[in-house]
């Protein structure tokens, strides 16, 4: 009898430890540009062991948002690895005029730092210096005492450095000359599997064989036809397929690679080479990978999301993350290893488009708009006091102001007033009222959450719906509306529970949900609200 029950104590035992123990492997993958809707749309043409295993063997919140503006690839890395928005860890657009310093900062850029890979000097002096806040491959590395490895990886330099932060072993990006680089933040030379992995040139075969339909043609119904009106074209070529991608990357360079599906397929072959050389998940030491797909990004904004174009790159990343998954099975285990797959933004429609069937939207030059308030200025001041008109920011020339005794939150005004008679124009906001923000305005409060009064404008403005600050072709992002703020979040693997929720979300909650399920110290910056539904387990 005692024999029994000691045996019967060990087995319980045996089992709470292997219960709690951490996964050996996190794979964070993000899709850039990915709608919700793309999950629903394509569904019945996808295969069993792509989207669909995640969606029916993982937990998939189909009403996930994004909770700031502006909806932007940098600001949406950095957010769902931070836990918080723009407003705190700073990251306030891709590229963005900024007030304290008065000019253009890119951000990744680091002058202090420089290339690994010669020959990419401009493409490589980078690192995550700008970004203010900790992400939770941060906090694995400290919680680990370095031990475990964090790698990014990314066609896109922000794509894959913000994720990594700030203790990351290794960030690795793509280029134009077809290698993928690194910078000296990270160490003093490429790994040699790195160079190896370069050496072997993957581009060129994609390349050379060109891009044809994967299914045929009667597959996509769920799109418009080809060569539509709304597509923009690939290096001047019309969007027809076949595409000779050999022709444009004679005439262009490796860069070609990046607005076709084929980079998404490098990149998963690089994060194969990744857990192979670096041992990631070999031990009982989480690692983290993060992995972001930046061609549907490339491919979406030339083509759309109505584009046969853009079906086809998604039917051939359901294929690409099936073989990816199917790696990490036979690699680190099933069980062993925990993925998310969230997506930096969503997609508008083309508004031309919606133009042309009876909704009266626009697409805007920002162009225009930064002529408008210049010439309004003149008008109303006799001199130009405006410094930088930036991505929904309005940057005014305060010294300009001062000069002529002029009282700024007058001038402020006059601005807001004029901006609300342009038809575009939904809400405006000055800096005194986007900081005095209750939360009680739903619009101020997404421009609230985007701003940083240390880098961002005097006034900031906000679009009305389905109109879009770009060319007649293709389409973008950036808005607080639905349509740019709905992404997929699935989590999938180890102590993950089959579900599906509907319940509205927000993708703040993914680096908390992370720091709790992996019992690590929450990033610095997030106000950590947790996705229950994948903790219970």
């Amino acid at each position: 009898m005692k024999k029994n029950l000691h045996f019967a104590l060990l087995f319980f035992v045996t089992i709470v430890f292997a219960q709690n123990k951490q996964p050996k492997l996190v794979v964070g993958i993000v899709v850039d540009q990915m709608k919700t809707e793309y999950l629903y749309r394509f569904h019945s043409d996808f295969s069993e062991n792509g989207f669909k295993r995640l969606m029916n063997d993982g937990y998939t919140f189909y009403n996930m948002h994004y909770n700031y503006m502006p909806t932007y690839t940098a600001p949406g890395h950095a957010s769902v690895y931070t836990g918080t928005t723009p407003a705190i860890h700073g990251i306030v657009s891709n590229e963005w005029f900024h007030r304290t310093l008065k000019k253009e900062v890119y951000c990744t850029d680091d002058e202090s730092v420089s290339t690994l890979v010669p020959g990419t000097e401009k493409e490589g002096k980078m690192s995550p210096k700008n970004l203010q806040a900790t992400t939770i491959t941060d906090e694995l590395k400290l919680a680990t005492n370095f031990k475990g490895k964090v790698i990014g990886m990314s066609i896109k330099d922000r794509g894959a450095i913000l994720p990594a932060g700030h203790f990351a072993d290794w960030a690795f990006w793509y280029t134009k000359t077809g290698n993928f680089i690194s910078s000296s933040f990270y160490g003093k030379e490429m790994p040699k599997w790195v160079e190896e992995f370069n050496n072997e040139k993957q581009y060129l075969p994609y390349l050379e064989k060109g891009w044809s339909l994967l299914k045929p043609i009667e597959t996509y119904n769920e799109s418009l036809v080809d060569d539509n009106p709304y597509e923009g074209k690939l290096y001047k070529k019309s969007p027809v397929f076949p595409y000779d991608l050999k022709e444009m990357y004679e005439a262009n360079d490796a860069g070609v690679l990046r607005v076709t599906p084929f980079g998404n397929d490098v990149l998963a072959n690089l994060a194969k080479r990744a857990i192979e050389k670096e041992n990631l998940g070999k031990d009982d030491i989480t690692d983290f990978l993060a992995v972001s797909f930046s061609s549907t990004d490339y491919i979406g904004h030339t083509f759309g999301p109505r584009s046969i174009e853009i079906q086809d790159t998604y039917l051939r990343l359901d294929l690409t993350i099936a073989d990816f998954l199917n790696y990490l099975d036979k690699t680190v285990g099933k069980g062993n290893y925990l993925v998310f797959l969230t997506a930096d933004h969503a997609c508008a429609e083309n508004s031309t488009h919606l133009k042309d069937h009876k909704y009266e939207v626009d697409n805007i030059s920002y162009k225009d708009v930064s002529k408008d308030l210049i010439a309004f200025s003149n008008e109303t001041f006799g001199t130009n006091l405006l410094l930088k008109y930036d991505s929904y920011n309005v940057h005014l020339d305060r010294e300009a102001i001062k000069s002529k005794g002029l009282d700024l939150t007058k001038v402020k005004q006059s601005f807001k007033d004029f901006l609300y008679t342009k038809s575009y124009v939904k809400r405006v906001y000055t800096e005194e009222e986007i900081l005095a923000s209750s939360g009680n305005d739903q619009l101020l409060n997404f421009v609230f959450k985007g701003y940083d009064p240390t880098q961002n404008g005097d006034l900031y403005f906000v679009y009305k719906p389905g109109f879009v600050e770009y060319s007649a072709t293709g389409a973008t992002h950036g808005s607080p509306y639905s349509y740019d703020t709905n992404v997929p979040c699935i989590f999938y693997g180890w102590n993950i529970p089959k579900g599906k929720s509907h319940d509205k979300k927000v993708i703040t909650q993914i680096a908390p949900t992370l720091s709790q399920k992996l019992k690590i110290t929450l990033p610095n910056g997030t106000d950590s609200e947790v996705l229950n539904e994948v903790l219970e387990k």
